[in-house]
């Protein structure tokens, strides 16, 4: 049986990851700190949904108590680590840049520490496509450069991938980078764009449209999104001495067994035409109230996720209307249940 602790389990994507690879047979330790960033009731309620699983187990902790996570980690003793616990948020950041620095740095530095010293067969950890900051040039590729982020949430993040291609070479430790883009989908966070468009429009509020709606986001369904995380547990990044054949557009680096990977829907879709989904899956039309663009925000997404179909052959493919009705199926429901 295969084992993987992944961080972030009371968390959105780690929840869906969790469940996929609890589904496939694997044992799962989850480490998440159910900070009250948002409803920490939802977080418990996804934790105790993989609490059914027998083959699941959690330590409530956050990710700065060193000590309390090279325990839960030797304890464990696991295959694979999967690190997606993170501060998020890139309006927050704005208000509570330290907390970015405490989660995202510290944090993960702790998580390379333990695959360290437990020398796992592929740690894998989460970035997102802020990365990508004022690059205009898009699709945005893996091998551009991506030097100027816009806030301190990017810049927390681009740095991880710094310090994870240092542990790659230093210590022979294989590790994959994932460039999130625009995530979402059932069990989400409520502080996520769509999430509370689907709040106010149900409540009969008006939504804010930042940039009076002219942004483009390449927005990826969570199912998508862990179905690759999951392919690419199994395509580890080779040593450089291992002389693998090279792959078309391939992010490699030539110096450690370290690599970087987008994963996204590969479409970039204009924020009101997600907003008419949502509409068109709820039944009700929403109060736009055109607002400007906000400190840090960008105008666009698109991802290329050549490299994810290259190495996995697969590529996210569920449509805006498809996946923005079955998270309006789930949150009706959901809100039934919350009263």
């Amino acid at each position: 049986m295969r084992r993987a602790l992944v961080t972030g389990t009371a968390g959105f994507i780690g929840f869906h990851l969790a469940e996929l690879l609890l589904q496939e047979g694997w044992a799962v330790h989850g480490y998440d700190g159910l900070t009250d960033y948002y409803d920490v009731a939802l977080k418990h309620r996804r934790h105790a949904i993989l609490r059914q699983h027998a083959r699941f187990s959690a330590s409530e902790a956050m990710l700065e108590d060193n000590d309390g996570l090279q325990r839960a980690a030797a304890d464990f003793a696991p295959d694979i680590i999967v690190h997606l616990a993170a501060q998020a948020g890139v309006r927050y950041s704005l208000e509570n840049p330290r907390a970015y620095v405490d989660a995202n740095l510290v944090g993960t530095f702790n998580v390379m520490e333990a695959a360290r010293a437990l020398k796992v067969d592929h740690l894998l950890m989460a970035s997102t496509s802020s990365v990508y900051g004022a690059n205009t040039e898009m699709p945005f590729h893996e091998r551009q450069k991506a030097d100027t982020p816009l806030t301190i949430y990017a810049a927390t993040k681009k740095a991880t991938e710094a310090m994870g291609h240092s542990y790659a070479h230093l210590h022979a430790l294989p590790v994959t980078m994932f460039r999130f883009f625009t995530v979402y989908g059932p069990w989400g966070r409520p502080d996520m764009a769509y999430f509370s468009f689907a709040r106010a429009i149900l409540d009969g509020r008006p939504i804010d449209v930042y940039n009076a709606g002219e942004m483009w986001r390449d927005f990826t369904y969570v199912d998508d999104l862990v179905r690759g995380i999951r392919l690419l547990i199994d395509a580890v990044p080779p040593a450089p001495e291992a002389g693998a054949a090279p792959i078309p557009g391939d992010s490699l680096s030539p110096a450690a067994p370290f690599r970087i990977v987008n994963i996204g829907n590969s479409e970039s879709v204009k924020l009101t035409d997600f907003i008419d989904a949502l509409e068109a899956a709820l039944g009700r039309k929403a109060q736009r109230n055109p607002m400007p663009m906000q400190p840090g925000d960008v105008p666009a997404t698109w991802a290329d996720a050549a490299l994810l179909r290259a190495l996995t052959g697969y590529a996210p493919q569920t449509s805006v209307a498809e996946g923005v009705q079955r998270f309006v199926d789930w949150y009706l429901d959901y809100r039934k249940d919350a009263g």
